[in-house]
């Protein structure tokens, strides 16, 4: 196998590692592994046929980034041909949930999936897809 580095805050890893002990993996390698799997699998979506998918995407981030807020908002309106509801909420003051649904193709879905994960800023990202 190939080795590879990365960088990651101490808080993430610190959750990473509990995430670890929790979930049974042997290894922090191991997990990584998987969770690379789950985004290949999740990009792989790509070959449904017919290419149109209706679409859940979760995002979290700090509440106390109002840059993320207003970068969210930016991606709302550049991807308004495929975001047919958005919700945004606030989780126990320190998190904000945004909901959006989307419908559409999924490349045009893909490519808003793939800018909020490239957003700094956000803590997470969970997209479901349902071919239509």
């Amino acid at each position: 196998m190939t080795v590879v580095s990365i960088t990651l805050p101490s808080e993430l890893l610190k959750k990473f590692d509990e995430f670890i002990k929790t979930r049974g993996y042997y290894s922090r390698s191991e997990a990584f592994r998987d969770a690379i799997r789950n985004l290949i699998a999740e990009a792989e979506v790509a070959s449904f046929k017919g290419g149109r998918v209706a679409t859940t995407i979760m995002i979290t981030c700090d509440y106390a980034r109002k840059d993320v807020d207003r970068r969210v908002s930016e991606l709302r309106h550049e991807f308004d041909d495929v975001v047919i509801e958005n919700v945004h909420r606030h989780i126990e003051e320190k998190y904000c949930l945004e909901i959006f649904i989307a419908e559409g193709t999924l490349k045009r879905i893909l490519d808003l999936v793939g800018r909020i994960r490239g957003m700094r800023g956000i803590l997470q990202v969970k997209a479901l897809f349902m071919p239509l």
